[in-house]
């Protein structure tokens, strides 16, 4: 009776201790929120939200864990009724962090974590200013955590993040920097995140976070591309990845692998739903010149989705399938003109939707401009075979603008890149670049960049610094700032 009573008293006052110890450092990975934050990772939100409703609301991980779960569906779903219902979670989620234990390392990583979630989803929402001030802020709040606990590595997966964005600021804004007080390189950035893989909790993330770094920001290599296979391989059922890493390998002109990504993705009714991988399944089918399997996801894109991005892009989208199939103008005009109508141009793919439908509009497109397209697409999701069969047959002298000539020129380059024909590329790449210096013409811009990453992979370092000085000296272009950002990316690592 004695040993059973003895149990007791020890096991009430064990679990007394850890009530207090939760109490006075608010800041505990309990097995539940483990498993939470995990499937949050894979995008299984709803035994997510069955565990998060049994934890302690005053923990500060429950906090940011639930800030995760409101980022993550506010980032997918673009609904701006949404976005203005919940959007004061925001501050009270850090006046709750700010009242827990300020000498754990995790409060102020936490803190900046908050930041960053609304950073991200104000960006969505086309509130920019606002952003910048969160990631300022996040940015300050790491820092100071870096030099009171060195060795604390949930710190470096999003102050190597910043550090690698400071680092590729363009030059014309480094002063605002570092006006701001952000210091910060990409080798810098990059060595930080490597630190951060090691971290059980933040390690997955990291990993993905470095791997779209090298694919937005530096050259993603083949290398690159076997590592992000054997990371999508490992967490089959990992949503997040198989999306992640078809974007990547889209964005990179791999769109058949991106395509494998996605027909293995996991599916069901636990996870978060997904609209915007039907408009890339249409962005992919439209490369492919598979016009009416590309409608019919653009269509299923634009019935599921419940926000106000991506709708000029999809409506653009299905402009040139109708176009690219030599449908009549009665057919495909509608949808060019519903472009200029709906949605908003907050990202880059809508921008250019509204850019290319005003343009269309006011003066209609040649027949020139149609083979280009056919040749763009194609080459874009590394169909180089199609893409050069469309060029193939036509030279210069076809295209009677120095846009075109200029377009015409770095098509072929880019397509004998892709084909890893360097030497071949170099020739057209040069005469685009020729050709548009005197206009600034991006393809000018562009073509000096890829003619920079072909002399870095030849150790032409001196051809391949030049090259990558000319890109940035194009003014006024519409990709100056991803164009400034890659090519100071590879200037960093000479």
């Amino acid at each position: 009776m004695r040993t059973f009573i003895s149990r007791i008293i020890v096991l009430t006052a064990s679990m007394l201790l850890r009530t207090l110890l939760v109490q006075a450092q608010g800041f505990v990975w309990t097995p539940g929120l483990q498993q939470a934050y995990a499937d949050l990772q894979k995008l299984e939100t709803q035994s997510s939200q069955q565990v998060l409703a049994r934890e302690s609301a005053n923990n500060g991980v429950r906090i940011f864990v639930e800030d995760y779960l409101d980022m993550l569906s506010l980032v997918t779903s673009d609904d701006d009724r949404l976005f203005t219902a919940i959007s004061d979670r925001e501050d009270d989620r850090l006046d709750a962090l700010k009242k827990l234990d300020n000498t754990s390392p995790w409060q102020r990583v936490l803190l900046a974590e908050v930041r960053l979630h609304w950073a991200f989803v104000k960006l969505k929402f086309g509130k920019e200013v606002s952003a910048s001030w969160d990631v300022i802020r996040a940015y300050k709040l790491l820092a100071e955590n870096q030099k009171r606990f060195p060795a604390f590595l949930p710190t470096y997966k999003s102050l190597g993040t910043l550090h690698i964005m400071i680092g590729s600021v363009p030059d014309n804004y480094v002063w605002v920097a570092n006006l701001l007080g952000l210091h910060g390189n990409i080798q810098e950035g990059q060595q930080e995140l490597q630190r951060a893989r090691q971290d059980p909790t933040f390690g997955l993330e990291a990993r993905l976070i470095d791997l779209m770094v090298r694919a937005y920001v530096l050259k993603f290599t083949d290398a690159d591309g076997q590592s992000l296979k054997r990371l999508v391989s490992d967490h089959p059922n990992n949503l997040l990845l198989h999306f992640f890493g078809a974007t990547i390998e889209q964005k990179n002109g791999h769109s058949e692998q991106a395509l494998a990504y996605l027909a293995s993705r996991p599916t069901g009714k636990n996870y978060m739903a997904l609209p915007v991988i039907e408009n890339v399944l249409g962005d992919i089918y439209l490369q492919k010149s598979e016009y009416a399997t590309a409608i019919t996801h653009f269509n299923q894109f634009l019935t599921t989705y419940e926000g106000r991005n991506f709708l000029k892009d999809s409506y653009y989208k299905l402009f040139l399938c109708q176009w690219l199939a030599n449908q009549p103008d009665a057919v495909s005009r509608p949808f060019i003109q519903k472009v200029t109508s709906v949605g908003r141009t907050t990202v880059e793919s809508d921008k250019a939707a509204q850019k290319f439908a005003e343009s269309y509009l006011q003066r209609g497109a040649s027949a020139n401009q149609k083979i280009l397209m056919r040749a763009r697409l194609a080459s874009d999701g590394g169909f180089t075979d199609s893409a050069l069969a469309y060029l193939q047959p036509y030279t210069e002298a076809k295209f009677p603008t120095i846009a075109e000539k200029a377009e015409y020129n770095y098509r072929i380059g880019r397509i004998f890149q892709r084909r890893n024909e360097p030497d071949s590329a170099i020739s057209w790449l040069t005469r685009a670049l020729v050709l548009s210096e005197p206009e600034q013409l991006s393809f000018g811009a562009t073509a000096a960049l890829q003619l920079g990453y072909i002399y870095k992979q030849k150790n032409d370092r001196t051809r391949a610094r030049s090259f990558f000085q000319k890109a940035i000296s194009f003014k006024h272009h519409e990709y100056k700032n991803s164009v400034d950002n890659k090519a100071r990316a590879a200037l960093s690592q000479f």
